[in-house]
C-alpha cells in the first residue's frame, strides 16, 4: 500500500483521484505548525505540495520512507532540490498543465497595457469621462519579443501571431533560425533582439537569469517599450525598471511576479500609477488550470511510486523512464550487465564506463547509465539507491563516469549494442549486451570472452585453465550437490577459457568452495538475476 501525504491545498478532481487507487492511502493535510513536516514526512511513500509549503533540508532530514515530491505548479522554489536529491527523493513538477493558462495572462496583460484597461476602469469607477486621457495603441502591425522559446513562449507566440503581431524570440537552447513554420524569427543575440521590440515578455526559468533584463539591457530598448513579466520575479530588474518606467524609456510594464511575494506596500511600483500594471501572481489562477495541475501531480507521483515511469523530473538528470518496449528491454540489459559486472569486481572501481552501438541505446544512454551505476554500487554501499541520488553517491566516492560510442571494431555488425566497463587499480573488466528480435536480453561477450547467452535466474561465471577436464569436473560437483544447470556457454581465448552457466537453483557456498579445490579454476562467481517474462513470445 502506498501512502501518500497531500501537504497543500489541491483541487477536488486531485483528491477524487487519490480515492480511486485501490493501492494508495492518503492523508489531506493542508495546514501545518512549524516542525510539524518534518516529524512526518518519512512516514510517507510520496509528497504532494503546491507553493503554500516549503520543504527544506530539515524536513528532509530524515526522510524515512519518502521517495517523491509532486509539485502541483512550475515553480519548485519551496523545495530543497540539492537536499531531496541527496536524500533520493525525486522532485517532480507540472508544467505543461499551466502552459495555455500563464500565456493567455500574459497576452491579456499585454493587450490592457496597450489600452489602458486598469486606468480606464478606474476613471469611470470615479465617475469621470475623460477619454482622451486613455489614448491606447493596437497590438496588430507591433513586434513582439519573446525571451524563452519554451512551452509558454511557444504559445504566447502562437496568440500573438492570431493577432497579427510581428513575432521574434531569443533562446540560447532554441538553435533553428526560425520557430512555428517559419513565423516566428529566431535572434541569437539577446542584445540584438531587445532594440527590434515594440513589447517584450520573459518566460525563462527564475534560478539562473535574475536581472537578465536590468538597466542595460532596458537602455537599449526603443523608447516607450512596454515590458511583461509572468516567468519569475526578478528577472527584469525591479529597481531599473522602476527608474526607466520614471524617465520614459519605458512606456509601461505587465507583472505579475516579484522579487518578494507580496511585495511590500512602499514598493517602487507603488508609487508609479498607471504606468506599470500589477496582478498578485495569477498566472496559473484558472479553475482550469488548478485542476490540471493537481490532476498531473497526482498521476506523476503514483507513476513514480509503482515503478512506471518518470515525468516531470527537476533532479532526475536527464533521465527517462517513459520507454517504449524496445528502450525498457535495454534498460533492463543494464540492469543486469550491472549485476553480472558488480560480483565480478572484488575490490570496487573507481570509474565507469558505458559505451553505445547505435541510435536506440545513444538515446537512453542517461537512464542506462544511472540504472547500470545502481547495480553496481548496491553491494558496495549501505544507503539507499535509486536514480536521483546515484550519480551523486558515486561523485562522492570519486568515482568517474563517462558516456562514449561503441567503436566498430568490436559491434560485430550488431545494429545496437551496449557496452559497460569497469576500472579498478588500472584492471579493466567489460561485459557487452544487446536485446534481439525477441526482446529477451543478450550477454555477448564478458572480460574478452565472446558469447550469446540469456542472462536470468541463478548463474555462475568461471574463469579457468583452457584444459581436458575442468568443464567435467564443474558438471560433477554440481550434480553432487544437486544443482542442475539450464544453460551453458563456453569462451575461450588464449590459455584460458570463460564458462557461464545458468542454474536451477543458487549454488550454495559449500558448492563454490568444492569448485575452487581444482587447481584449474582460476575465478569462480555467483549472483542472481532477475526472471524474465516469456509470455509474449
Amino acid at each position: 500500500m502506498l501512502k501518500i501525504l497531500v501537504a497543500d491545498k489541491i483541487a477536488d478532481e486531485g483528491l477524487a483521484l487519490l480515492k480511486a487507487q485501490a493501492d494508495v492511502e492518503f492523508t489531506n493535510h493542508p495546514k501545518w505548525n512549524p516542525g510539524e513536516l518534518a516529524s512526518m514526512i518519512g512516514d510517507y511513500d510520496g509528497i504532494i505540495i503546491r507553493s503554500g509549503v516549503k520543504i527544506t533540508a530539515a524536513e528532509l532530514g530524515k526522510p524515512g520512507r519518502l521517495k517523491g515530491i509532486a509539485r502541483a505548479g512550475v515553480g519548485v522554489d519551496n523545495v530543497d532540490v540539492e537536499a531531496a536529491t541527496k536524500a533520493g527523493v525525486l522532485v517532480m513538477n507540472t508544467p505543461d498543465a499551466n502552459t495555455i493558462t500563464t500565456a493567455e495572462h500574459a497576452v491579456a496583460l499585454m493587450l490592457a497595457l496597450s489600452r489602458k484597461i486598469a486606468g480606464a476602469d478606474a476613471h469611470v469607477r470615479k465617475g469621470l469621462w475623460e477619454r482622451n486621457q486613455f489614448m491606447g495603441t493596437q497590438l496588430a502591425g507591433k513586434t513582439l519579443g519573446i525571451v524563452g522559446l519554451g512551452r509558454i513562449g511557444r504559445a504566447v507566440a502562437k496568440r500573438a501571431l492570431g493577432l497579427e503581431m510581428q513575432v521574434v524570440a531569443h533562446d540560447p537552447f532554441f538553435f533553428a533560425d526560425t520557430a512555428l513554420d517559419g513565423r516566428v524569427r529566431v535572434i541569437k543575440d539577446l542584445d540584438e533582439m531587445l532594440r527590434q521590440c515594440d513589447f517584450i515578455t520573459v518566460h525563462v526559468p527564475g534560478d539562473k537569469t535574475k536581472g537578465l533584463i536590468d538597466a542595460r539591457r532596458i537602455g537599449l530598448c526603443r523608447k516607450g517599450v512596454r515590458l511583461i513579466n509572468c516567468a519569475r520575479g526578478g528577472i527584469i530588474d525591479e529597481a531599473a525598471l522602476a527608474e526607466a518606467l520614471k524617465s520614459g524609456q519605458v512606456g509601461g510594464a505587465a507583472i505579475d511576479v516579484f522579487d518578494t511575494e507580496p511585495p511590500a506596500k512602499d514598493h517602487v511600483f507603488m508609487a508609479l500609477g498607471d504606468k506599470v500594471l500589477l496582478t498578485p501572481h495569477l498566472g496559473a489562477s484558472t479553475t482550469e488550470a488548478q485542476s490540471a495541475v493537481s490532476v498531473d501531480a497526482v498521476q506523476e507521483l503514483l507513476l513514480y511510486l509503482r515503478g512506471q515511469g518518470i515525468e516531470g523530473a527537476v533532479n532526475a538528470g536527464g533521465i527517462d523512464l517513459n520507454l517504449s518496449p524496445a528502450e525498457a528491454a535495454y534498460a533492463d540489459l543494464a540492469r543486469r550487465m550491472g549485476i553480472i559486472l558488480a560480483a565480478i569486481s572484488e575490490k570496487g572501481f573507481d570509474s565507469i564506463t558505458l559505451r553505445t552501438n547505435g541510435e536506440l541505446p545513444k538515446r537512453i544512454a542517461p537512464t542506462l547509465q544511472r540504472l547500470a551505476v545502481i547495480e553496481l554500487l548496491r553491494g558496495f554501499i549501505s544507503e539507499p539507491l535509486n536514480v536521483v541520488n546515484v550519480m551523486r553517491q558515486a561523485e562522492q566516492r570519486g568515482i568517474t563516469i563517462r558516456h562514449e560510442s561503441l567503436g566498430q571494431a568490436v559491434q560485430r555488425a550488431i545494429q545496437h549494442s551496449i557496452e559497460l566497463e569497469i576500472s579498478e587499480g588500472g584492471q579493466r573488466h567489460t561485459i557487452i549486451g544487446t536485446v534481439f528480435a525477441d526482446h529477451l536480453p543478450r550477454v555477448l561477450a564478458i572480460k574478452g570472452y565472446w558469447m550469446d547467452m540469456v542472462p536470468e535466474g541463478p548463474m555462475a561465471l568461471i574463469v579457468n585453465k583452457d584444459r581436458p577436464g575442468v568443464i567435467g569436473f564443474v558438471g560433477m560437483t554440481l550434480g553432487q550437490k544437486h544443482i542442475n544447470i539450464a544453460d551453458m556457454t563456453i569462451s575461450r581465448k588464449g590459455e584460458k577459457a570463460l564458462m557461464l552457466l545458468k542454474l536451477d537453483t543458487p549454488p550454495t557456498p559449500e558448492c563454490l568452495e568444492a569448485l575452487r579445490k581444482d587447481s584449474g579454476i582460476e575465478v569462480i562467481r555467483s549472483f542472481t538475476l532477475p526472471g524474465l517474462d516469456r509470455g509474449h513470445q
